[in-house]
Parts: C-alpha cells; structure tokens; sequence
C-alpha cells in the first residue's frame, strides 16, 4: 500500500497562468482536464476534485486520491503545485498535452 506521502508526492502539480500577450504556446488548444484522471505517479491512482485555484503567488487545490480496484482506499489531500503544468481561463482548466 502506498503511503499519504507517497500519494502526495505523486500527485504534486503545477499551476501555470498565461496572460494572452505574447504566449508562444497555443495554451487554448489543450483538452480541457477532466476529473477523474490518472495520476502522473501511475499505479492506476486515480485524481478526482482537481480543482486548482491561484492564491496569492501560489496554486493550490484540494482533491483526492483514489487505489485502483472496487474497494480502493480514497486518500484526501491539499496541494501547492510543482511539475504538471495547467492553464486556466474563464474556469475552464486544462492540462499539457
């Protein structure tokens, strides 16, 4: 079994936000994330409740993390955000290809 550290860690993400003016990247032409996906730390956890938000000059989110199988143990977790990049406009959230 995984520990909540663990999980935590696997879990970490980063927020990104673009201002329109002189983007390189076509930001907008990400899927948009949905909720639930699979947890860049693999193993079939899976990342519900991702809802990141910026405070002050961090992003962070609460959300759970999920054990594969029926009876997979849910693991509830805040977050500051670190690798997996995402870009927010008018609420719609989404994730690097």
């Amino acid at each position: 079994m995984r520990s909540f550290r663990h999980l935590t860690a696997a879990a970490a993400f980063a927020c990104l936000v673009i201002g329109g003016a002189g983007a390189e990247e076509d930001y907008e032409s990400w899927a948009p994330l949905v909720n639930p996906f699979e947890s860049t730390g693999g193993g079939g956890i899976m990342i519900g409740g991702y809802r990141p938000v910026i405070a002050g000059n961090k992003c962070i989110t609460n959300f759970t993390a999920t054990e594969p199988g029926p009876d997979g143990k849910i693991y509830y977790n805040k977050v500051e955000f670190d690798p997996f990049r995402v870009f927010i406009k008018d609420g719609v959230i989404r994730r690097s290809p």
